[in-house]
């Protein structure tokens, strides 16, 4: 703690955010710079990428914002990405597994290989980065990776099936992460939003039936927003959480509580 204003403070701190462009993940990124840490942004499209590092480098300076645009669907690039931010950014400390898709059709007529994409992007992709994170993290004795779940973890709804498989593994992974990891000072637990409104969720917002459904569905009567996960987020990331291990926060004003 020496050096650190509270147990929250993440001074120092190298942060990897996947995902993290826009939406969600770019939020969160954008939360753990404003506690101290310097971020390492990742994403698939460059432009949107490019675009964050530049919003964010004018809040907090070019040395504290980086970018990382590997795959991360990829183990040689997992590989090869997590290397090159412990050499040129520093020891990773934070990592975020936030990189996700949704695609959303009725089983009997879904893709297999749609099926594999949301697997790969939403589940493998945390097993690939989480595990070259941890490579490092270990002989450190120290570390935390949060991964970005769902309210879909727990709960189903039509057309969505690769997404609930996805989000469902990704809960029983941060399980074994913390099973094999713990032991050598690693945090490994996830956040489960609900309904954010986000670029991904504008058209379930826009649809007049369905908006009116989760305002009725959420206790808190409301979409999330991306800043209601932020202090979780921070929380996990923190020295605050170091005997937290294993655990699913929901962020979902209360909708997986009620029936």
């Amino acid at each position: 703690m020496s050096g650190r204003s509270t147990a929250f403070d993440l001074t120092g701190d190298v942060a990897l955010v996947t995902g993290s462009s826009r939406g969600i993940g770019k939020t969160i990124a954008f939360g753990l710079a404003e506690a101290g840490a310097s971020v390492v942004l990742n994403g698939r499209n460059e432009d949107a990428l490019e675009q964050t590092r530049v919003e964010f480098e004018d809040h907090f300076g070019s040395d504290r914002v980086h970018v990382a645009g590997f795959d991360v669907t990829s183990p040689d690039a997992a590989a090869a990405g997590v290397a090159n931010i412990e050499r040129t950014v520093g020891p990773l400390d934070i990592l975020v597994n936030n990189a996700g898709v949704q695609h959303r059709v009725p089983m009997l007529e879904l893709d297999p290989a749609d099926w594999d994409r949301v697997l790969s992007t939403n589940l493998t992709s945390a097993f690939l980065v989480g595990r070259e994170a941890a490579r490092q993290m270990i002989p450190r004795g120290r570390g935390k990776i949060i991964n970005i779940l769902s309210v879909q973890a727990d709960l189903a709804r039509p057309t969505i099936a690769p997404y609930i498989a996805s989000k469902g593994g990704l809960r029983n992974l941060t399980r074994a992460m913390t099973a094999e990891w713990a032991a050598h000072g690693l945090q490994i637990n996830g956040l489960a939003p609900g309904y954010i409104h986000t670029e991904m969720t504008q058209n379930l917002v826009d649809d007049e039936q369905f908006n009116s459904w989760i305002l009725g569905r959420t206790p808190a009567a409301r979409w999330g927003k991306t800043e209601d996960l932020v202090g979780p987020a921070v929380w996990l990331a923190s020295r605050a959480s170091d005997f937290v291990n294993g655990q699913t926060i929901f962020i979902d004003g209360g909708m997986s509580v009620v029936v």
